[in-house]
């Protein structure tokens, strides 16, 4: 059984149906949500954090998974074409071959993976959202550990690409699998424990 994405119980609960528009609307405002969210850094030890990989996971568990998966496409496209939107202060096309790119290529996934997790009614719970918070930043962290992996070599990679990052990424998830059935909460008036 599937069920409706939170933008659409949010956004179009009495419509018959949506239009193209409205879609183009919700998957623009997604990709403006990562590239704000880029931009917020968050001192952590032992490397410093961005609140980008949350809004991925949030943006897939919101918008679904079609419209998850383009709103993190439009967000790449952004950044290709120039646009300040990536966590530095470079963008452009260059901005792919560099250490981040592997984490990039993985947004449009991790989103779409979130989003159908979240399709099959796992965004409800904080148990289940949880779940499907982690397995979109498992994909995330593997995308950036393969592309790390070809520059400096596996356990370099490992260490600087996925150790590193893991506290952060663990309150990340918890932060997402919170909010996403507080908000479901919110719409449905139910408790989501």
């Amino acid at each position: 059984m599937t069920h409706a994405p939170l933008a659409d119980r949010l956004f179009f609960a009495g419509a018959r149906r949506r239009s193209l528009a409205a879609d183009l609307a919700l998957v623009v405002a997604g990709s403006m949500l990562v590239a704000l969210c880029a931009k917020v850094q968050l001192p952590m030890w032992p490397a410093p954090m961005t609140l980008q990989p949350f809004a991925v996971l949030l943006v897939g568990a919101a918008l679904g998974m079609r419209r998850g998966a383009a709103a993190l496409a439009v967000y790449l496209l952004e950044g290709a074409a120039g646009l300040p939107v990536f966590a530095g202060p470079v963008a452009g096309i260059t901005y792919f071959a560099g250490p981040s790119a592997g984490y990039l290529f993985a947004f449009p996934v991790a989103a779409a993976v979130v989003g159908a997790l979240c399709e099959l009614g796992m965004g409800r719970r904080i148990a289940t959202a949880a779940m499907a918070m982690a397995v979109g930043q498992v994909i995330i962290l593997c995308g950036g550990f393969l592309w790390l992996a070809f520059q400096v070599g596996i356990s370099a990679a490992f260490f600087e690409g996925v150790l590193k990052f893991l506290p952060g990424d663990v309150l990340k998830i918890a932060l997402a699998a919170l909010a996403l059935p507080w908000a479901w909460r919110q719409i449905d008036g139910k408790p989501s424990v």
